[in-house]
Order: C-alpha cells, then structure tokens, then sequence
C-alpha cells in the first residue's frame, strides 16, 4: 500500500505546481496603452480583484540606453493598476517598450512586452460645437470642431436617424462638413459624430467618445431631448395647478383680512329709507306730526276768512233777438259763417 502513495505525492505536486510563483507570471494580464489628444497617456495592466501583489512599470525609446521607471503611478485602493504618462514624457514615431517587474517573496520577476508606437494609441476627443444649417430646401449641412492639434490628421464617422427610424445610419467623413442630401421637414433628427487618426498619420483603432447629440426637424424647437419633455411635462401637469391654488388660497386670505380696507376704499351708498318708516307708517305721511310742529302753529297756517260770490250778467245787443243768460246758463254753441262785420260798441248793462 505504500507504492501508491508514492505516486500520489508527485502528481499533487504537478497539479498544484512548486509555488506562488509561475501562479502569478501565468496571472499576468496584459498591457493596454492609450495616448489621449496627445496631451497624456496611461498604461493599465489590470485591476484590484486581478492583481494580488504590486507591480513595477519600466519604460524606454528606442534611442535610451536604459530603462525609466513609471514616476506616476495608478492606483486601485493601494493596488498599483496602471501608470500615467505627462505630455513631455512622450516621443512619436519612436519605438516605446515597457517592461513589467513583479516582486513576489523576495524574487522579481520580469514580464517584457512587445514594442509600440505612439502614433498607433492615439485617441482624440470628441468632436465639439456641432451645428446644422439649411443650405436649400431639402438639403442640410453639418459641421463640427475637433480640439485634437491635428486635424488633418483626423477621419470622422457620422451617424443621424429621425424620430420615424429604427435603425442608426453611419457614414464616414473625411472633413469636418456633412451634407444630407434629402431630408423631410417632417421628421426629427438627431446627429452624433466621432473622430479618430486616418491611415496617412498612424493605424490606431481608437475610436473617439460620440459627440453630444445635434437635433434638427420640425420639432426640434418644441420638443428637444426626452428629458426636456418629461421636465415640461411635470411643470405643466404638477406645478402649474399647485401654484394656481396657492395663488387663489392666499388671494382669498387677504380679502378676508383686508375687509375693513374695501370698506374705506369702496364705502358702501346708505339706504335713507328706513329713517322715514315712523312718517309712512306711525304718522300716515303727516309731516307736521312726524316732525313735531306744535297745533297752534299748524292752525295759523289755516284761513281764518270768507268772501262773497260774485255774480256777472252780460246784456245781448239792442239789435239781437237772442235770449238773455246769465252766469248760470251756458254758452250758446257758435254758429258757423262768415265773420261779422265790427259794429259800434253798444252799451253794457252791469249789476252787481
């Protein structure tokens, strides 16, 4: 029983491996380079959860005869992950080779990596300050800035859809203008553009980050972004009837409070007809009672005096027939005919 047991040492001994150490250089991942616009470059090699130990980064061109340490390095909660390069550490068109060196139980172990060129990590920034225009009827053109130093060194990707697509169209662009040929008034679209380095200044894949987003269409005044409906949406529904109630609450609160000021600016028109109610009710319209004249004076006010009738007689003419009246008949009706001639005044007998 003791002969297998001896094979059984060996084997756990080749699955488990001698140590720590192949463990760690099998671990290693590998590393990533990117030059930013050109103004700085990092190099990652991997993260917390990844790396179990610290690494060390050595760096040179093909010119240096010795190696340069990382001065900056990058880290993940005392993990070092990465390193960071300055503007004025970086050489294009020079071959750059990093070495990485891993210190494990006393023992540094040296991981080499292949030669690169700057030129190939390039990644620009996003293009900046899109605009459309109307250059006819149908017709739109697009422009855009890119902050990268070189821009002729830049190939650009466009891509547009309207409100009524379902998938994106992406054109590439060599300039910094694009021109859709066709468009509908109808519709709304929206633009994104991205750059990277052309085939004439290097063979990077980096592409850039999208652009912020250009809208155009008939509601691109009206309707903006999906957030812009959404935060309209709440004013109109939420706080404009909120606000209007507040409006009307505290309008009726200072009308309440302020009453007496309606009062002295608009005072009301008194009523007088109840100060005569004692005369049309108590007094019957007797306005000597309801004022209080004294009898006496009242009864001066009443004749005290009689006079005689006066009666008046009138003769007819000495040449007329007709029968004599008094104040007591009446007058005759008047016979019609030609008027008659004046004719001398005749004597009147009066009786009194």
């Amino acid at each position: 029983m003791a002969v297998p047991g001896t094979f059984l040492v060996p084997l756990l001994l080749l699955l488990c491996g001698p140590g720590p150490y192949p463990a760690a250089a099998h671990s290693h991942p590998g590393v990533e380079c990117v030059l930013f616009n050109e103004e700085y470059m990092t190099c990652m090699w991997g993260s917390r959860e990844m790396l179990k130990v610290n690494y060390s980064l050595y760096y040179r061109y093909k010119n240096m005869s010795d190696k340069v340490e990382c001065k900056h390095y990058l880290q993940d909660q005392g993990v070092r992950v990465g390193c960071h390069f300055k503007q004025n550490e970086l050489i294009q068109f020079q071959p750059f080779h990093v070495v990485i060196n891993a210190s494990i139980g006393g023992k540094t172990l040296e991981i080499p990596s292949e030669y690169m060129l700057l030129q190939d990590l390039v990644k620009p920034e996003a293009p900046v300050n899109l605009t459309i225009r109307n250059i006819s009827n149908n017709q739109l053109q697009l422009t855009w800035a890119t902050p990268y130093p070189k821009a002729r060194c830049l190939e650009h990707a466009v891509k547009y859809k309207s409100n009524k697509d379902t998938r994106w169209t992406e054109l590439s662009v060599n300039g910094d203008v694009f021109s859709l040929p066709s468009v509908d008034y109808e519709k709304y679209y929206t633009f994104y553009v991205r750059s990277k380095i052309n085939k004439y200044c290097g063979s990077t894949q980096f592409w850039s980050e999208w652009s912020v987003p250009v809208f155009w269409g008939s509601n691109s005044t009206s309707k903006g972004t999906v957030e812009e409906q959404l935060y309209w949406y709440g004013i109109h529904t939420v706080l404009v009837p909120i606000a209007s109630c507040l409006l009307l609450l505290v309008l009726v609160i200072l009308l309440v409070r302020m009453e007496r000021v309606w009062v002295i600016l608009m005072p009301r028109i008194p009523n007088p007809s109840k100060n005569f109610d004692e005369l049309f009710i108590t007094h019957n319209g007797n306005f000597q009672e309801w004022a209080g004249v004294p009898k006496d004076v009242v009864e001066s006010f009443k004749p005290n005096y009689s006079e005689n009738i006066c009666y008046v007689t009138e003769l007819p003419p000495k040449d007329s027939h007709e029968p004599l009246w008094d104040s007591s008949n009446h007058a005759p009706p008047p016979v019609p005919g030609p008027p008659a001639a004046p004719s001398e005044p005749s004597p009147y007998q009066k009786s009194y």
